[in-house]
């Protein structure tokens, strides 16, 4: 009997499906394949897909470049899913294409908000006085 493992993250086989799946919808995307309006006039990034454990559904987050117009890329994307699955399934070799959700990609800003704190006054006077003295 083997005992359960403890769920650690996602496997291997998740992580190349999602890179592989992040490859083909930046490729579509980057592409224009799709006709939309919306889609066509901006450019979008994926910078990461999750996958769920049985590989049946890819969480894409995405940004459109300059963070502008997110809700309505979003929405477009949503609207296109469809194609945009067919698209995947293309590119990928799967026995399900996965069905597809997209989520907007917050890393971006949450490293602007660490750059932000880190060159804060406060952040810098307690660098400033955690330096050892070196005039002696």
């Amino acid at each position: 009997m083997r005992k359960p493992q403890e769920s650690t993250g996602p496997s291997q086989r998740q992580q190349r499906v999602a890179e592989l799946v992040r490859h083909a919808l930046a490729e579509v995307l980057s592409r224009g394949d799709i006709q939309d309006p919306v889609l066509s006039q901006h450019v979008i990034t994926v910078p990461e897909v999750r996958m769920s454990p049985d590989l049946k559904l890819a969480t894409a987050y995405v940004m459109p470049l300059g963070g502008q117009d997110e809700r309505p890329v979003i929405e477009a994307l949503e609207r296109n899913k469809k194609v945009l699955r067919q698209e995947v399934a293309r590119r990928v070799a799967l026995k399900f294409a996965p069905d597809l959700r997209f989520r907007r990609d917050e890393t971006f800003d949450e490293a602007a908000r660490i750059d932000r704190l880190l060159r804060s006054d406060k952040v810098q006077r307690d660098l400033e006085s955690d330096e050892p003295d070196t005039e002696e």
